[in-house]
């Protein structure tokens, strides 16, 4: 039977500080909420803003999979494994936490805030090497195709699990297509970054969440021009 869980971008939690506004579709921070501990692997969906030159300073994390989307502006990232970068508009940073490291992400600009998403995924399993990739997502001249940007055999590094995929696009109004899963024990949480979509006959505006679990494909349609979706498709069964 397919399951449905709706969160309008309304409903987040919302925590604002000087170095930080955020919104939380799951239970994070401040924001506790007993009903929103997450979507099977998939634990953390944040929505950050940073104004110039703030950040998150040095602090730990073990076992987690931590990944952020910059949407605008740039983040910059360094670690006690010695990793230093800067993660763009464009780029996908993932950073494998394993058996644990401290690191810092600060707004790049000085002058300008920058937009990510930070996505957390239980890792598959506990107490491994920490890791740290940098990807580049494809750009508007592919539009209106759905992009796979982490996968078990990612190219690029920029893997997970064996059993976690992540996929983005930009679509034009009436843009339709099929989702399939790649395994039958996964759900989709499908998370519109920008514009309108109709995704399984439930329509979603920017910032809306909807995560569908017992079905083997989605149907998704673009129901306004320059659309963005993000679906993280992950196992709804956490084995650790």
């Amino acid at each position: 039977m397919v399951q449905y869980i709706f969160h309008k971008a309304d409903s987040r939690g919302h925590d604002h500080h000087d170095w930080l506004d955020s919104r939380k579709t799951f239970s994070f921070g401040d924001y506790y909420n007993p009903r929103r501990m997450g979507f099977g692997a998939l634990r953390v969906l944040n929505d950050d803003t940073l104004p110039a030159g703030k950040g998150f300073g040095l602090h730990p994390h073990d076992n987690m999979e931590i990944i952020s989307i910059p949407l605008k502006g740039s983040l910059k990232h360094e670690d006690s494994a010695g990793n230093k970068a800067v993660a763009a508009a464009g780029t996908i940073q993932v950073m494998h936490a394993g058996s644990g490291l401290f690191h810092s992400e600060y707004n790049n600009s000085q002058d300008e805030v920058a937009e990510f998403l930070q996505i957390w995924v239980y890792p598959e399993e506990l107490n491994t090497a920490p890791r740290y990739t940098l990807g580049q997502l494809q750009q508007d001249a592919t539009r209106n195709r759905l992009h796979a940007f982490i996968t078990p055999d990612s190219p690029e590094g920029s893997y997970v699990r064996k059993d976690v995929w992540f996929s983005t696009g930009h679509f034009d109004h009436g843009t339709a297509f099929t989702y399939p899963l790649h395994l039958s024990d996964n759900g989709v949480y499908a998370f519109v970054i920008d514009g309108r979509f109709s995704v399984d006959g439930k329509e979603l505006s920017a910032r809306d969440g909807l995560g569908i679990s017992g079905t083997s494909a989605i149907e998704i349609k673009a129901l306004s021009d320059d659309a963005r979706l993000l679906l993280m498709e992950v196992p709804m069964v956490i084995h650790q």
